[in-house]
């Protein structure tokens, strides 16, 4: 037996048509650097990704699942985009502007991109790669920036506004099977060649409906989001598109992610949500500390991507700005969790909730794996791989030429969970707590030291302003940790003192102790802003590290 419902399919552009109409006011505010940004409300950009379409289509001649690549700012020309390509039937496939030349060659040949619409900002990067990319067909340019640079090495190119000047405002949208491919973004590649993940427009849908649920983001018409996370970074945490369900507005920091113009833009545009990873956080902190904003329209932050050091967000909750942790990856489109506490608690009691990685949606079903492969207890206690499977959880790599490229084993468990790579506990109430990567845990005389705890620890110290924790080879425990601190400007601290705090204030067991200490300029970030811990074991083991062992 059937039911008597219609079947309807879960396309992009269902998303595209809602926002532009129910919500056709609702604006996108671009930062520019100038006294005034550029404004642009839903039904604009959506008659602007319309026109886009057919640009894409009658002039480039882009047709089927061909791909189209964004090298971009977070702005409003890149919102039109992740409309018009997936929901004409093409693949949006956004480009991590900070991977190395080699890594962003690698990508767009592996995905066989044939249009790039760059930001003008960023041809200098572009110009140079265009030479290794055989199969890229036009280069579309928006904003200001010197074309030049791409005489005699890049294929036709494109002006934004001309290209779209004119053409039709209504684009007869195909009703695509919403298990096609809408999207595509790949992981930052920190082990091995980057893997792609492919979104399909079902999943995109269902994830933007869970980003909108009161236990995930909650945001209304009322709200306007900065939207710092960048748009190459697993669809800007699916922002644009959750934002055109419900008519939430976005202001696009586009280049000027500063913690300068950060803290205009709060200030100037007040909005009262904003997404990034904990660095951001940081940053903004040090400068609003240094040179007061008033941050007072901001009542909740979504922060993830690493964990956030529980002295962060109390620094933030003296200013009056929530920050709930949230957890995910590329692989699951991200959201995976947030860190809502149950109702009705008092702030103390909340506490040990908000610390935590968060509870899981509906939509994502979670397991904890030991290292016999013996699924683990929600107790709380017991620690373990955590693997997921879901509605927008990924199965598969994209484009492998056999079983073990695009599922590989360490992935991909025999029955199809994504297994993420992550160590923790959960709650018998669904409450994730990371304790550590699998590859960062420090194995040390046969016990687990969680690099997560002591860095957390360490960045509660009001000297430190970043703290980086990596296991390093040892004669007689096999691995200890080595503890990389950033002092904060004008402090001083010994490695003795520091230690010390750690035992009185961070409650951390002796034996856990760091004996290997480092103070460095900065602690080395990935392309999404995550500490990039293998640099730093390269470093020690190089040399290139001043370490004191106590």
């Amino acid at each position: 037996m059937y039911s008597t419902m219609q079947d309807v399919q879960l396309n992009v552009s269902r998303i595209l048509q809602h926002g532009m109409t129910i919500h056709g006011k609702s604006t996108i505010t671009t930062w520019t650097g100038e006294p005034e940004p550029q404004r642009r409300t839903f039904a604009e950009a959506g008659t602007r990704a319309h026109q886009l379409a057919h640009a894409l289509r009658d002039e480039l001649g882009v047709t089927g699942d061909q791909r189209v690549a964004t090298l971009m700012w977070n702005n409003a020309e890149h919102v039109e985009a992740y409309f018009a390509i997936p929901s004409m039937g093409a693949v949006l496939h956004t480009l991590n502007l900070r991977l190395p030349p080699e890594q962003l060659v690698w990508i767009v040949n592996h995905a066989a991109d044939r249009v790039v619409l760059v930001n003008g900002s960023l041809l200098p990067l572009l110009a140079p790669l265009l030479p290794h990319l055989p199969t890229v067909e036009h280069v579309v340019v928006t904003g200001p920036g010197d074309r030049s640079v791409l005489d005699g090495a890049a294929p036709r190119v494109h002006d934004y506004e001309e290209l779209i000047a004119g053409r039709p405002t209504a684009y007869d949208w195909p009703e695509l099977d919403e298990r096609t491919a809408a999207a595509m973004c790949y992981t930052s590649g920190t082990t091995g060649d980057p893997k792609g993940v492919v979104y399909s427009h079902r999943s995109i849908y269902l994830h933007s409906m869970q980003v909108n649920m009161s236990e995930s983001m909650g945001l209304t018409a009322k709200d306007t989001s900065l939207v710092v996370v960048p748009q190459f970074h697993v669809n800007a945490w699916g922002l644009p598109h959750a934002t055109f369900m419900t008519g939430i507005n976005m202001l696009m920091p586009d280049r000027f992610l500063q913690p300068a113009p950060l803290a205009e833009m709060i200030e100037r545009e007040r909005p009262t949500h904003a997404a990034a990873v904990p660095t951001i956080w940081q940053g903004l902190l040090a400068e609003v500390t240094a040179n007061p904003r008033d941050l007072s329209s901001m009542t909740q932050v979504t922060i993830g991507g690493a964990a956030c050091p529980p002295s962060l967000m109390e620094a933030y909750d003296r200013l009056g700005v929530r920050l709930c942790h949230a957890w995910g990856m590329t692989e699951t489109s991200p959201l995976g969790t947030m860190a809502h506490p149950p109702h009705g608690l008092t702030a103390e009691e909340e506490w040990p909730y908000r610390v935590t990685q968060g509870r899981f949606p509906a939509g994502v079903e979670a397991r904890l794996v030991g290292p016999g492969g013996e699924h683990l207890p929600w107790d709380g206690e017991s620690a373990g791989e955590l693997e997921v499977r879901g509605t927008w959880i990924a199965g598969s790599y994209f484009g492998g030429i056999d079983a073990e490229e695009i599922r590989p084993a360490d992935k991909f468990s025999e029955d199809g969970w994504l297994k993420t790579g992550d160590v923790g506990v959960i709650s018998p109430d669904g409450y994730l707590t990371l304790t550590d990567r699998a590859k960062d845990v420090i194995k040390s005389g046969g016990e687990w030291i969680s690099s997560v705890e002591l860095e957390n620890a360490l960045m509660a110290h009001p000297a430190v302003a970043e703290a980086a924790v990596v296991a390093v080879p040892d004669e007689k425990w096999g691995e200890r940790p080595l503890a990389t601190v950033v002092l904060k400007e004008g402090e001083t601290a010994d490695y003795e003192t520091l230690r010390a705090f750690l035992a009185d204030e961070g409650g951390i067991a002796k034996w856990q102790l760091p004996e290997r200490w480092a103070i460095v300029p900065a602690v080395p970030k990935t392309s999404v802003g995550k500490f990039d811990k293998k640099v730093i074991r390269r470093q020690y083991a190089e040399g290139e590290l001043d370490v004191t062992q106590l």
